[in-house]
């Protein structure tokens, strides 16, 4: 446990100098905003929701403007986004529910938020996080996989992984942690071909695509 806190802070450290103030790159501007722009990046890039809701919000900024759609309305304003048909139906149930429920406010609790349509654990703790400031760490794909391939974790889902890392990150940096791994993957550390070239905590990395190098070199020249 130590010696992944420790590793965590060398890690974390690196990341923090080459992005000193994290943020998410979905663009809102109420919690309601941020809630809806959460659940369409499901199976979408942030890039795409952000496209989508730029006109959604001009026309449907709140709770109560959605409530007042159907499924198949909203459905044709978002159908570019994956899984269109069921965010949309999440969506307006979800704006009915906050609307008669919660008084038309996004409640604060994760227990609260998991009770709403299409809410899952990670994105009540991205609500938590960047709408209200509550502490929280958010584990998507991204996240899940550079926790794991760093070593930073040792686990087989996102939420033995969110336990993991909450562990040994220190809970006032849990929110900036999570940008710093989630724009690490999505950028450096890809599923796909990592970048390891050009990785700035290379040296840290436990992921096992950094032996390749070292086993090449040593086909080349013969020498262990």
């Amino acid at each position: 446990m130590e010696a992944r806190k420790k590793q965590a802070q060398k890690i974390l450290q690196i990341l923090a100098r080459k992005n000193p103030h994290p943020a998410t790159e979905l663009v809102f501007a109420t919690p309601w905003q941020l809630l809806v722009a959460t659940v369409l990046s499901a199976q979408s890039t942030d890039k795409q929701v952000n496209k989508v809701t730029k006109k959604l919000f001009l026309e449907y900024p709140g709770p109560e403007e959605m409530a007042a759609l159907t499924p198949e309305e909203l459905a044709k304003k978002i159908k570019t986004l994956g899984l269109y048909r069921t965010k949309s139906k999440n969506l307006v149930a979800t704006a009915q529910i906050i609307l008669e429920k919660f008084g038309g406010q996004v409640p604060k609790t994760r227990e609260e938020l998991e009770s709403l349509p299409g809410i899952g654990r990670k994105t009540a703790n991205v609500i938590l996080a960047n709408a209200f400031g509550i502490p929280a760490l958010a584990v998507d794909t991204h996240v899940f996989r550079v926790a794991n391939r760093t070593g930073l974790a040792a686990a087989k889902n996102p939420l033995e992984t969110e336990k993991q890392l909450t562990q040994i990150i220190p809970q006032a940096i849990w929110s900036k942690a999570h940008h710093w791994l989630i724009l690490h993957g999505r950028y450096i550390c890809t599923a796909r071909s990592p970048k390891c070239h050009i990785c700035p905590i290379y040296e840290y990395c436990r992921y096992e695509a950094k032996k390749a190098p070292q086993e090449d070199k040593t086909k080349k020249t013969g020498k262990r």
